[in-house]
Order: structure tokens, then sequence, then C-alpha cells
């Protein structure tokens, strides 16, 4: 991906729902007025796209905004996440009645399992399909998921994963995992697109933002979407709002995406998956 983009873009999942290909991370925006603001912030610039994960503690304020934004609701796009101490059949169930709630919302757009949790996963996987055949969400996917637990999923799975929300950046590529996805037509979720800040100061990250007139985070966002990758950066302050959807005026070339890619050093700064069974 490159030309055309814009903050309308959308990715198409397997399924055939659309997911707009730049959305709004809340991962820690704090509790409270914090993440609410950030949500009505993002809206208002143009977002319709809020990924959010029960774990965060946050998909009240989340839902709050949505409610006291004027974009409608069938505009926005939601995501929450299963997590790891909610893992089995009747349990996800459970875990997904109190989501929706705290969402304020009847159908999820998006659910995923936040983590491959060792013995329940498939269980779990079960009962997010119920969900999807329900009506209750619109897709089902994973997080944190790579080739092994991929490829144990497919072969119990009634429904494939539609996405797979993973550590991303040009630090941190995960290749082989983001290569099984494409072929098995999983689409491909990054987050920490922008490295929690801390390679945001690399010296040739900082060159190259320099030639194209761009800040590191917006190159870096940019990387994201022209590999064709769904970015959702967590911000919670307006200008950085503002600023991380201020990467559709320019297109990186194919040697400025080689350099990047030339970055990867398997580096994982969140969770690393490699280490769940």
């Amino acid at each position: 991906m490159g030309e055309g983009l814009s903050l309308t873009s959308t990715v198409t999942l397997s399924g055939g729902v659309e997911i707009p290909a730049l959305g709004l991370g809340v991962f820690r925006s704090g509790r409270g007025q914090a993440t609410r603001d950030a949500v009505s912030w993002a809206l208002a610039h143009g977002y319709r796209h809020i990924d959010t994960a029960r774990v965060y503690g946050n998909e009240k304020d989340v839902g709050a905004a949505l409610q006291q934004s004027p974009v409608s609701r069938d505009e926005v796009f939601v995501t929450t996440k299963l997590w790891n101490d909610d893992h089995g059949y009747d349990q996800t169930l459970r875990a997904f009645d109190k989501s929706a709630a705290a969402l304020g919302i009847d159908v999820v757009d998006l659910y995923l399992m936040h983590w491959p949790v060792e013995g329940k996963r498939l269980d779990s996987w079960r009962a997010m399909e119920k969900l999807l055949a329900d009506g209750r969400v619109r897709a089902i996917g994973v997080s944190n998921f790579v080739v092994r637990h991929l490829e144990e999923l497919l072969a119990h799975a009634s429904v494939k994963p539609a996405i797979n929300q993973i550590e991303l950046h040009p630090f941190c590529q995960q290749r082989d995992t983001v290569a099984w996805c494409r072929d098995h037509d999983v689409a491909v979720e990054a987050y920490s697109p922008l490295t929690k800040g801390k390679r945001l100061d690399d010296a040739r990250l900082v060159a190259l933002a320099t030639v194209t007139g761009k800040t590191p985070a917006q190159v870096l966002i940019r990387w994201s979407l022209q590999r064709g990758f769904v970015c959702i950066p967590k911000s919670a302050h307006p200008a950085r709002i503002e600023a991380n959807a201020d990467v559709f005026d320019f297109v990186l070339t194919d040697e400025q995406m080689a350099q990047l890619d030339a970055l990867d050093e398997q580096a994982h700064l969140a969770w690393d998956p490699n280490t769940a069974a």
C-alpha cells in the first residue's frame, strides 16, 4: 500500500468486515477523563477506529466517549479483548457480556483473544465463534499469536481468525508470523507501532524523518500502513493524536521502506509471545 491511503482507508477482513486502517489505541491511557478525552479528540479529528481491552480498565470510558460523540455508533469500529483470567468457554461468554455492557454497545465490531493462554485457548475460541454466530460480534481474531499458536487454532477452529494483532514496527517485524498470516488471509494489526517511544531517537530513523519532513513517529506509522498493516498508535494528547493521523500527505519510497526494513532486530518492547507455550 502506498499512494491513495487516507484516514478513511480500510482493510477488508476475511469475513468481509472492513476495519479502518488507522485507529486509536487506549492502552495505558488511564481510566476516567483521560481516555474519554482521547477518544473524543480522535473522533473529532476523523478517526473511526478505537481499540481497547478489558485489562486496560477503560472500556467504560471508551463507551462514554462514544455515547457523547456526535459521530454515530455505526460509523465507529470498536475492538476489545478477552483477558487471560477470563479464558474458558463459559468464562469467555461472561467476559464478553461484561465488556459489551461496559462499552454500552450491543454489537462489538472485533473481539480478540488477547493472549494464547495454554490449555484454554481452544475452548475460548469456540465461545468466540458462538458470539460471532449469534451476531454479538462482527469479527473475531487473536492477539500475540505466533505461527505455532495460529496453526493449532486453525486445525481446530470452525472459523479462522480474521486478524492477528501483534507488536510491529521496523525494530520488531515478526516476519514469520506476518508471512503466515498473509498466506492464510489473516489480516495483520500493529500494536506499539511507535516503539512505546523508546526508539524514536534512533539516529537512522531521525535521519529518514528529516529527509521526509515528518517526525519519526509519523514515519513509523506510514511504514505500517504501507506494509498493509492495520495500525493503532496510542496517545492521550490532542496534538499527538492529530499528528499521528497526519501521515497521508507523503509516501515512503521503496528505498526508504527498505532502509526501515533493515532496522529489524526482532526486539520485542512489549510481550514476547514466543515465550507462550
